[in-house]
Protein backbone atom coordinates (compact mmCIF):
# COMPACT_ATOMS: atom_id res chain seq x y z
CA UNK A 1 0.00 0.00 0.00
CA UNK A 2 0.99 3.37 -0.93
CA UNK A 3 0.15 6.97 0.26
CA UNK A 4 0.95 9.82 -1.73
CA UNK A 5 2.07 13.28 0.07
CA UNK A 6 1.90 16.53 -2.02
CA UNK A 7 3.49 19.73 -0.57
CA UNK A 8 1.38 22.71 -1.21
CA UNK A 9 2.21 24.92 1.65
CA UNK A 10 3.95 27.56 0.05
CA UNK A 11 3.06 30.90 -0.91
CA UNK A 12 3.31 32.52 -4.55
CA UNK A 13 5.66 35.23 -3.69
CA UNK A 14 8.13 34.47 -6.34
CA UNK A 15 5.25 34.22 -8.89
CA UNK A 16 4.07 38.04 -8.40
CA UNK A 17 0.93 36.34 -7.18
CA UNK A 18 -1.26 36.13 -4.28
CA UNK A 19 -2.53 33.33 -4.66
CA UNK A 20 -0.49 29.96 -3.16
CA UNK A 21 2.16 28.42 -5.57
CA UNK A 22 -0.14 25.70 -5.96
CA UNK A 23 -3.05 27.55 -7.65
CA UNK A 24 -0.97 29.75 -10.19
CA UNK A 25 -2.11 29.15 -13.30
CA UNK A 26 -0.63 27.02 -16.07
CA UNK A 27 -2.34 27.44 -19.19
CA UNK A 28 -5.58 28.17 -17.31
CA UNK A 29 -5.90 25.93 -14.62
CA UNK A 30 -4.04 25.77 -11.38
CA UNK A 31 -0.48 23.65 -11.38
CA UNK A 32 -1.63 20.95 -8.79
CA UNK A 33 -4.53 20.32 -11.16
CA UNK A 34 -2.13 18.77 -13.70
CA UNK A 35 0.00 16.68 -10.24
CA UNK A 36 -3.28 15.06 -8.88
CA UNK A 37 -4.88 14.49 -12.42
CA UNK A 38 -1.67 12.07 -12.50
CA UNK A 39 -2.06 10.94 -9.12
CA UNK A 40 -5.64 9.89 -9.48
CA UNK A 41 -4.81 7.76 -13.23
CA UNK A 42 -2.43 6.09 -11.61
CA UNK A 43 -4.29 4.41 -8.81
CA UNK A 44 -1.70 4.14 -6.47
CA UNK A 45 -3.91 6.19 -3.45
CA UNK A 46 -7.82 7.02 -3.57
CA UNK A 47 -6.73 10.20 -1.21
CA UNK A 48 -3.64 11.97 -1.49
CA UNK A 49 -2.53 13.94 1.72
CA UNK A 50 -2.25 17.68 0.54
CA UNK A 51 0.32 20.16 2.80
CA UNK A 52 -1.40 23.56 3.45
CA UNK A 53 -0.61 25.70 5.69
CA UNK A 54 -3.53 27.64 7.36
CA UNK A 55 -3.41 30.65 5.44
CA UNK A 56 -3.91 29.20 2.56
CA UNK A 57 -6.45 26.31 3.78
CA UNK A 58 -9.67 27.81 2.52
CA UNK A 59 -8.97 28.65 -1.12
CA UNK A 60 -6.83 25.75 -1.65
CA UNK A 61 -9.73 23.41 -0.72
CA UNK A 62 -11.76 25.21 -2.71
CA UNK A 63 -9.78 24.49 -5.57
CA UNK A 64 -9.61 21.05 -5.17
CA UNK A 65 -13.45 20.40 -3.96
CA UNK A 66 -13.74 18.04 -6.99
CA UNK A 67 -10.56 15.67 -5.79
CA UNK A 68 -10.48 13.56 -2.61
CA UNK A 69 -8.01 14.52 -0.90
CA UNK A 70 -6.69 14.84 2.77
CA UNK A 71 -5.34 17.90 4.50
CA UNK A 72 -2.57 18.51 7.11
CA UNK A 73 -1.71 21.37 8.18
CA UNK A 74 2.12 23.01 8.55
CA UNK A 75 1.27 25.81 11.00
CA UNK A 76 5.28 26.50 10.39
CA UNK A 77 7.53 27.08 7.60
CA UNK A 78 10.18 25.00 8.41
CA UNK A 79 11.54 22.82 5.13
CA UNK A 80 10.64 19.94 3.64
CA UNK A 81 11.15 17.57 6.25
CA UNK A 82 9.29 19.62 9.00
CA UNK A 83 5.99 19.72 6.38
CA UNK A 84 6.30 15.50 5.52
CA UNK A 85 6.31 15.17 9.38
CA UNK A 86 3.03 17.03 9.84
CA UNK A 87 1.73 14.14 8.03
CA UNK A 88 2.45 11.90 10.45
CA UNK A 89 -1.45 11.55 12.15
CA UNK A 90 -2.51 10.68 8.27
CA UNK A 91 -0.31 7.46 7.37
CA UNK A 92 -1.73 4.28 7.95
CA UNK A 93 0.37 1.64 9.81
CA UNK A 94 0.18 -0.68 7.00
CA UNK A 95 1.18 1.72 4.36
CA UNK A 96 4.77 0.44 2.82
CA UNK A 97 5.63 3.45 0.58
CA UNK A 98 5.10 6.76 1.51
CA UNK A 99 5.59 9.10 -1.92
CA UNK A 100 6.85 12.64 -1.53
CA UNK A 101 5.85 14.76 -4.43
CA UNK A 102 5.86 19.01 -4.96
CA UNK A 103 2.68 21.05 -5.96
CA UNK A 104 5.09 22.77 -8.59
CA UNK A 105 6.16 20.10 -10.86
CA UNK A 106 3.11 19.67 -12.99
CA UNK A 107 4.57 17.02 -15.51
CA UNK A 108 4.99 14.09 -13.59
CA UNK A 109 3.29 11.08 -15.62
CA UNK A 110 0.51 8.43 -13.76
CA UNK A 111 3.33 5.94 -15.64
CA UNK A 112 5.88 7.25 -13.91
CA UNK A 113 4.02 7.30 -10.44
CA UNK A 114 3.17 3.60 -10.60
CA UNK A 115 6.84 2.76 -11.43
CA UNK A 116 8.01 4.01 -8.21
CA UNK A 117 4.91 2.68 -6.71
CA UNK A 118 5.74 -0.87 -7.34
CA UNK A 119 9.14 -0.65 -6.45
CA UNK A 120 10.27 -2.16 -2.82
CA UNK A 121 11.80 0.71 -0.87
CA UNK A 122 13.67 -0.42 1.90
CA UNK A 123 14.87 2.84 3.09
CA UNK A 124 14.77 5.64 0.52
CA UNK A 125 14.12 5.88 -2.97
CA UNK A 126 15.30 9.01 -5.20
CA UNK A 127 13.60 10.00 -8.42
CA UNK A 128 17.16 11.98 -9.82
CA UNK A 129 16.86 13.33 -13.85
CA UNK A 130 20.17 13.98 -15.70
CA UNK A 131 20.67 16.68 -17.79
CA UNK A 132 22.77 16.81 -21.12
CA UNK A 133 23.69 20.50 -19.41
CA UNK A 134 21.74 23.61 -18.12
CA UNK A 135 21.49 25.49 -21.74
CA UNK A 136 17.62 26.53 -23.02
CA UNK A 137 14.99 25.64 -20.54
CA UNK A 138 16.56 23.44 -18.56
CA UNK A 139 18.46 26.11 -17.08
CA UNK A 140 15.10 26.32 -14.63
CA UNK A 141 17.04 23.43 -12.72
CA UNK A 142 20.25 25.23 -12.15
CA UNK A 143 19.56 26.04 -8.51
CA UNK A 144 17.88 22.14 -7.86
CA UNK A 145 20.51 19.93 -5.38
CA UNK A 146 22.88 17.87 -7.24
CA UNK A 147 23.08 13.68 -6.12
CA UNK A 148 26.46 12.95 -4.87
CA UNK A 149 28.00 9.92 -5.41
CA UNK A 150 30.84 7.76 -4.57
CA UNK A 151 33.70 5.55 -7.03
CA UNK A 152 31.12 2.71 -6.95
CA UNK A 153 28.64 4.94 -8.30
CA UNK A 154 26.30 4.48 -5.13
CA UNK A 155 24.20 7.77 -3.83
CA UNK A 156 26.04 9.36 -0.78
CA UNK A 157 24.09 12.58 -0.45
CA UNK A 158 21.56 14.88 -2.21
CA UNK A 159 23.37 18.78 -1.57
CA UNK A 160 21.13 21.87 -1.92
CA UNK A 161 22.82 23.86 -4.78
CA UNK A 162 23.21 26.90 -1.84
CA UNK A 163 25.29 24.42 0.25
CA UNK A 164 27.42 22.56 -2.50
CA UNK A 165 30.98 23.42 -3.26
CA UNK A 166 31.70 24.56 -6.96
CA UNK A 167 32.60 21.07 -7.96
CA UNK A 168 29.32 19.37 -6.90
CA UNK A 169 27.54 22.33 -8.81
CA UNK A 170 28.76 20.98 -12.31
CA UNK A 171 26.99 18.36 -11.26
CA UNK A 172 24.07 17.46 -13.91
CA UNK A 173 22.25 14.56 -11.68
CA UNK A 174 19.84 16.84 -10.23
CA UNK A 175 16.90 16.63 -7.66
CA UNK A 176 13.26 17.21 -8.45
CA UNK A 177 12.37 16.42 -5.12
CA UNK A 178 10.30 13.53 -5.64
CA UNK A 179 11.09 10.61 -3.37
CA UNK A 180 9.51 7.28 -1.89
CA UNK A 181 10.27 6.39 1.85
CA UNK A 182 9.67 3.04 4.00
CA UNK A 183 6.68 3.82 6.34
CA UNK A 184 8.96 2.49 9.04
CA UNK A 185 12.09 4.17 8.39
CA UNK A 186 11.15 7.31 7.87
CA UNK A 187 9.68 8.17 11.27
CA UNK A 188 12.39 7.46 13.56
CA UNK A 189 14.98 9.36 10.92
CA UNK A 190 13.11 12.40 10.19
CA UNK A 191 13.44 13.17 13.57
CA UNK A 192 17.35 12.91 13.12
CA UNK A 193 17.07 16.01 10.54
CA UNK A 194 19.10 19.41 11.33
CA UNK A 195 18.42 22.82 9.94
CA UNK A 196 22.52 23.69 10.00
CA UNK A 197 22.58 24.71 6.72
CA UNK A 198 22.59 27.72 4.38
CA UNK A 199 18.65 28.14 4.40
CA UNK A 200 18.48 27.12 8.48
CA UNK A 201 15.67 24.77 7.32
CA UNK A 202 14.91 20.85 7.95
CA UNK A 203 15.57 19.49 4.47
CA UNK A 204 14.02 15.90 3.37
CA UNK A 205 16.61 15.74 1.13
CA UNK A 206 19.02 14.47 4.30
CA UNK A 207 17.34 11.81 4.34
CA UNK A 208 19.52 9.51 1.85
CA UNK A 209 22.31 11.00 3.25
CA UNK A 210 21.26 9.15 6.55
CA UNK A 211 20.41 5.82 4.98
CA UNK A 212 23.65 5.45 3.12
CA UNK A 213 25.41 6.43 6.76
CA UNK A 214 23.58 3.56 7.95
CA UNK A 215 24.59 1.14 5.81
CA UNK A 216 21.56 1.00 3.06
CA UNK A 217 21.90 1.38 -0.60
CA UNK A 218 19.90 4.53 -1.66
CA UNK A 219 18.07 3.65 -4.56
CA UNK A 220 17.25 5.74 -7.76
CA UNK A 221 14.66 5.49 -11.16
CA UNK A 222 15.43 8.37 -13.41
CA UNK A 223 12.99 9.90 -14.97
CA UNK A 224 12.55 12.40 -18.07
CA UNK A 225 13.54 15.93 -17.83
CA UNK A 226 10.48 17.17 -19.01
CA UNK A 227 8.79 15.23 -16.07
CA UNK A 228 10.89 16.80 -13.77
CA UNK A 229 10.13 20.41 -14.66
CA UNK A 230 9.47 22.12 -11.64
CA UNK A 231 7.80 26.18 -11.66
CA UNK A 232 8.76 28.52 -8.68
CA UNK A 233 9.28 31.83 -10.54
CA UNK A 234 7.59 33.99 -13.64
CA UNK A 235 10.80 32.84 -15.87
CA UNK A 236 10.02 28.85 -15.51
CA UNK A 237 6.36 29.49 -15.43
CA UNK A 238 6.48 31.08 -18.90
CA UNK A 239 8.87 28.25 -20.14
CA UNK A 240 7.11 25.55 -18.75
CA UNK A 241 3.94 27.01 -20.22
CA UNK A 242 5.97 26.97 -24.02
CA UNK A 243 6.79 23.36 -23.16
CA UNK A 244 3.33 22.66 -22.57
Amino acid sequence: MNQVVILAAGKGKRMNSDLPKALVSLKGRPMIHYLLDSVRDSKIDPAPIVIVSPDNYEIIFESLKDYNVQYAFQTEQLGTGHAVACTKDLIKPETENIIVLYCDHPFLTADSLRKFSETKVETVLVMPTKLPDFEDWRHNSYHWGRFVRNANNEIERIVEFKDATPAEQLITEVNPGFMAFNNSWLWPNIKLLSNDNAQHEYYLTSLPGIAFEEGYKVASIFIKPEEAIGINSLEELTAAEALL
